[in-house]
């Protein structure tokens, strides 16, 4: 009997035929992932390095060290970087980071918060990582670290062999693992639908099996991560259509009024605190030295 559970190819496939990916899940909701955070930029640049952002930096990064990654004299091509989360503490580590964002909003609020940076370098490339040309940037093979973190570039095994190709020595991507949590997705579901709200397991799965499979050298990490945010009643009504709409569920008028109507009797002050988060998985592939490592490897 044929078993497929070792067929990298059936596995490539299921991956790029899955309609329920999140990028896909994205796109049929109308949501162009590469912007979704264009009218937010400023509060996700907030929330980014707020004190509870910055923890979050520093957890991955003493994950990352623990496994062996260096960040001093260190080449990181940081993809999806954002308004800089990791470029940031990457530069003020000493690496010489190229930052590739395709969101302006963010863009901008990137090239801000480089600005006096002691130690390290950054370059800012403002395009999607999908239309760079990786051979006539001269990028194939050449850094030593790649870093995609929850980065929508990330749809398939072929996308997952492009992001490899510009790494030496080590690449880490993370994903969602499982559906989303929302609070405030929570307090109106049941309002707009009598439908259960499923849970989603995502394509970590793919990726931690095609690795395994195509025979690579990797280690992984599943947390969960929360975060707390407060936005104004007519941000949160925005954020939680969009979560609808994503979940299938549609953002017609009857659904906005009923999500409008809530949000006015419950947050009266117009000051809405979600909950979110859920769990995140992280992979370290290591390209160069495939061996256990351990902090006595290092001595």
């Amino acid at each position: 009997m044929r078993n497929d559970f070792f067929n990298e190819a059936v596995w490539e496939q299921a991956w790029k035929e899955d309609a329920n990916t999140a990028v896909k899940k994205m796109k049929r909701a109308g949501i162009d992932p590469a912007h979704t955070f264009d009218h937010k930029a400023k509060t996700f640049n907030e929330q980014t390095f707020s004190e509870e952002g910055r923890r979050r930096a520093r957890r991955i990064m003493g994950w990352l060290e623990g496994q062996g990654v260096s960040f001093k004299d260190t080449s990181i091509l940081d993809i999806g970087a954002a308004s800089g989360g990791f470029t940031v503490p990457f530069a003020e580590r000493g690496a010489r980071v190229t930052s590739v964002e395709s969101s302006l909003p963010l863009v901008e609020l990137l090239k801000e918060n480089i600005k006096g940076i002691a130690g390290g370098q950054v370059e800012v490339v403002a395009e999607p990582f999908e239309n760079i040309d990786l051979e006539a940037k001269g990028w194939t093979n050449a850094f030593d670290f790649v870093f995609v973190s929850m980065c929508p570039v990330i749809v398939d095994w072929e996308s997952v062999e492009r992001v490899l190709s510009c790494a030496r020595q080590f690449c880490y991507i993370s994903m969602s693992v499982g559906s989303r949590e929302h609070s405030l997705l929570n307090e109106i579901w049941p309002l707009v639908t009598d439908q259960p709200m499923k849970s989603k397991h995502l394509e970590m799965a793919y990726l931690l099996h095609l690795l395994y499979l195509k025979g690579y050298s990797y280690e992984s990490l599943v947390t969960r991560e929360m975060k707390t945010t407060e936005v104004t009643r007519e941000a949160a009504l925005q954020e939680v259509m969009d979560w609808l709409k994503i979940y299938g569920l549609p953002a017609n008028d009857r659904n906005r009024s009923i999500a409008a109507e809530y949000l006015e009797r419950t947050y009266p002050a117009d000051k809405v605190e979600i909950r979110q988060g859920g769990r995140f998985g992280k992979v370290l592939i290591r390209l160069q030295d495939q061996s256990m490592y351990t902090r006595e490897s290092a001595r």
